[in-house]
C-alpha cells in the first residue's frame, strides 16, 4: 500500500473523485494521469471525436471498434469537472465508493468480552457460582477470586483476573451449586481479548473499497457514523419516440415503452443516481430544451440515433455545440450509438431505440462512464467456452445473452434487437468477435449486474 492510499480519514479532504479513480485504478501510482486508456482518435480516425460535425449517412463504416468505444467512454467520464466528495451516513452510503480509508477509531473488541454464554472461572475448580450473572452491556463487573466463577453472557464484559470461560454444555453444578467443568479448560479459552481483531488507528479498509452490507456493519462496529465517499453520478434519462404508450396492450400501431421501466434501475445497478425521467416524444425542440436545461453529469436518451426523418439526436447535438466522441459502434445489436461531451463534466450517451440494442449501448458506452465517474474498479474480465457455436456479424463484434451453466457459457434464443425475452433469462453477455465463435471456444463475457449477486442487486 502507498503513502497516499493509506491516507486517514481527516485529510481526506484534499482528495477529489479523480484522486480517488486513480487510487482504485493504480494503487502503486506506477502510471501516469490517464493512461491506460488510449486518448480518443484524431477527426476522421475510428474515434469521431470532431466537434459538432454532423451525422453522415456512410458512418457505420467510420464507426468505433466495440473495445475502443468503452475506452474512450472510460477516459471521457476521466476528463470531466471537478466532483466534490461526499460525508454521507451510514444507511445512504450503499454502492458508493470510499474516498478515504476506514481507520479504526476503536479497538475492536474494545474490552475483553465473552466469546460463549457460560460461566467466568477463575483458578481451578470447582467453583463456587456467584447469583448475580453479567450481561452484555452492563458495566465492569466485580474481578473474581480464585475458586469463584460468575454466569456470563456472549459479549458481556469478562471480570479482572478470569481464567477462562466454560461454556453452558462443557459445565454442571452439583447439589451443593459448585460448578464442575465435564472437559479439560484451557487458560484463556472462549475470551475475545481486547484488540483481537485491530486496534485504534488500524486501517480496515483502503481507499477505493465498495460500500457493501458487510462495510456498513464494519464500519459501525469500528465506530463510524458516516463515511467520506464518491458521490454517485447524476442521470437523466430522455425517452424519445410518439410511438410509445405507458400503459396497458399496443394497439393502432402504438407499442409498449421497455426502455422507460428497465433504464433507470439497470443505470443504478451500474452505479448512477437516476434523478429525472422524461418522455419527450419525436420533438427537437423539446429535446433540445431538455438536453440544454439538464443539469446531469449524464444524458442518457432511448432511440433517434439513426438517420431517419425524426431521428433528432444528431441534429440537436451538432446545434448546440456538442462534441461527438463515438459516432457508430462496430457491434451488434446496437451500432447507432453515441457518446458526446456537451460540456465540461457532463456527457450524452444515445441508445438506439430497440430493447436489446439499448442493452448492447449501456454496457459498451454508460457502463465504463458511471462506473469511472463513481470511481468503481473495472471488474476483472474472464472468458468461458461457449457451448454451442455463436453466429457472428462479418465484421462487426455481436453481444449475445447467455446463461451460465458449470464452465460453460449456453447461448439463449429470442436474442434479436427489438427482444428481452432472452435477455431477461441471461446472466451475462458473451463478446462474439466477427466472423462467430465455434463450440467450445473461449469468449470474453460481460455480467449482468445483479446475475453476480454482488452490490448491484441493491437498487434503492
Amino acid at each position: 500500500m502507498t503513502a497516499r492510499s493509506a491516507r486517514t480519514g481527516e485529510d481526506a479532504e484534499d482528495l477529489d473523485v479523480e484522486e480517488v479513480l486513480a487510487l482504485v485504478n493504480d494503487p502503486d501510482g506506477r502510471a501516469a494521469p490517464g493512461d491506460g486508456v488510449p486518448a480518443p482518435a484524431a477527426p476522421g480516425a475510428h474515434a469521431h471525436a470532431h466537434h459538432g460535425a454532423p451525422h453522415r449517412p456512410d458512418a457505420h463504416h467510420r464507426a468505433t471498434s466495440w473495445p475502443e468505444a468503452r475506452e474512450i467512454a472510460a477516459r471521457a467520464a476521466r476528463s470531466g469537472a471537478r466532483r466534490d466528495l461526499v460525508t454521507v451516513p451510514l444507511d445512504a452510503s450503499l454502492g458508493l465508493t470510499l474516498a478515504a480509508p476506514l481507520t479504526a477509531l476503536t479497538d475492536l473488541p474494545s474490552f475483553d468480552t465473552s466469546a460463549m454464554d457460560g460461566w467466568a472461572v477463575a483458578g481451578p475448580g470447582p467453583w463456587d457460582v456467584r447469583e448475580e450473572g453479567v450481561l452484555a452491556g452492563n458495566e465492569e463487573p466485580e474481578a473474581l477470586t480464585d475458586g469463584e466463577a460468575v454466569r456470563i453472557a456472549t459479549g458481556a464484559r469478562i471480570p479482572l483476573d478470569t481464567t477462562a470461560v466454560i461454556r453452558t454444555e462443557h459445565g454442571r453444578t452439583d447439589d451443593k451449586g459448585r460448578l464442575h467443568a465435564t472437559r479439560e479448560i484451557h487458560h484463556g479459552q472462549d475470551i475475545r481479548p481486547r484488540g483481537q481483531e485491530c486496534r485504534s488507528g488500524d486501517q480496515l479498509l483502503p481507499v477505493g473499497v465498495l460500500v457493501t452490507p458487510a462495510v456498513l456493519g464494519l464500519a459501525a462496529a469500528a465506530g463510524y457514523d458516516t463515511v467520506t465517499a464518491v458521490p454517485r453520478p447524476r442521470v437523466h434519462v430522455f425517452v424519445l419516440g410518439d410511438e410509445l404508450l405507458t400503459e396497458g396492450t399496443p394497439h393502432d400501431g402504438l407499442i409498449r415503452d421497455a426502455l422507460g421501466p428497465m433504464l433507470p434501475p439497470w443505470l443504478r445497478a451500474l452505479g448512477g443516481e437516476v434523478t429525472s425521467v422524461r418522455r419527450i416524444g419525436d420533438d427537437a425542440k423539446a429535446l433540445r430544451k431538455a438536453i440544454t436545461g439538464s443539469d446531469a453529469d449524464l444524458i442518457v436518451t432511448t432511440g433517434g440515433t439513426a438517420s431517419g426523418p425524426v431521428d433528432h439526436v444528431h441534429p440537436t447535438l451538432h446545434r448546440i455545440g456538442a462534441e461527438l466522441l463515438v459516432d457508430g459502434v462496430k457491434v451488434r445489436p446496437g451500432h447507432p450509438m453515441l457518446l458526446a461531451r456537451i460540456k465540461a463534466g457532463q456527457h450524452l450517451v444515445g441508445l438506439p431505440g430497440n430493447p436489446l440494442a439499448a442493452v448492447s449501448g449501456l454496457l459498451t458506452l454508460a457502463e465504463p462512464l458511471l462506473r469511472t465517474l463513481a470511481a468503481r474498479p473495472a471488474p476483472e474480465p474472464y472468458t468461458l467456452p461457449v457451448q454451442d457455436a455463436a453466429h457472428g456479424h462479418p465484421y462487426d463484434t455481436r453481444l449475445i445473452p447467455v446463461v451460465l451453466r458449470g464452465d460453460r457459457a449456453v447461448p439463449v434464443h429470442y436474442n434479436g434487437p427489438a427482444m428481452l425475452r432472452g435477455i431477461a433469462a441471461a446472466d451475462a453477455l458473451a463478446v462474439v468477435p466477427p466472423g462467430g465463435a465455434r463450440p467450445g471456444q473461449e469468449l470474453e463475457l460481460l455480467d449482468l449486474p445483479w446475475a453476480s449477486a454482488g452490490i448491484g442487486v441493491c437498487f434503492t
